[in-house]
């Protein structure tokens, strides 16, 4: 199942960065109090709406960072399950797709072990000197679970296009 990522937080990075939906302008959110980048570029799929009322969550593993507000075509290969003090947050793991560089790794279990627990270290901790911020993981979950839960998220949106969030921003 191949989406358009965009991206909003290179890896590496600490600043939060968000893309206003509805002015596509890049907005920094905030600079994560934990001394630890995003291990992967970040980001979200347009069309879609996951629990939280916003569009699904996406990393993407590249070889280079692209900027805030590139698209990635990619391909979903796992997903990592958490919630949050607002509810569910999982976070869909892709590379990217139509690249033979990428063809090895066609679901989680094609990931490397270290590159998982570099990623669910970092979100099992990135909230942890932020007030009133906590994280519940739940753990990785395959290429299977991932694309049902995409599925899920197009057909709320298509459901309830009233439900998603308001830009924040103006």
């Amino acid at each position: 199942m191949d989406f358009d990522v965009t991206i909003e937080i290179p890896k590496g990075q600490r600043n939060k960065y968000e893309v206003d939906h509805e002015s596509g302008k890049v907005y920094l959110d905030r600079y994560l109090y934990t001394s630890m980048g995003y291990p992967a570029d970040y980001g979200f799929i347009d069309g879609t709406l996951g629990e939280d009322g916003d569009p699904l969550d996406a990393m993407v593993l590249l070889p280079e960072s692209v900027f805030p507000g590139v698209i990635v075509r990619a391909r979903i290969v796992g997903m990592f399950r958490m919630t949050d003090e607002a509810g569910g947050d999982d976070k869909l793991l892709a590379v990217p797709a139509k690249d033979v560089r990428w063809d090895h790794i066609q679901d989680i279990g094609d990931v490397p072990e270290f590159e998982l627990k570099a990623i669910a270290h970092f979100f099992e901790h990135y909230k942890d000197l932020e007030p009133g911020k906590e994280v519940f993981p739940g753990g990785w979950t395959g290429k299977a679970d991932a694309e049902k839960i995409a599925q899920e998220a197009i057909d709320r949106l298509a459901e309830h296009p009233d439900e998603a969030n308001e830009p924040s921003r103006g």
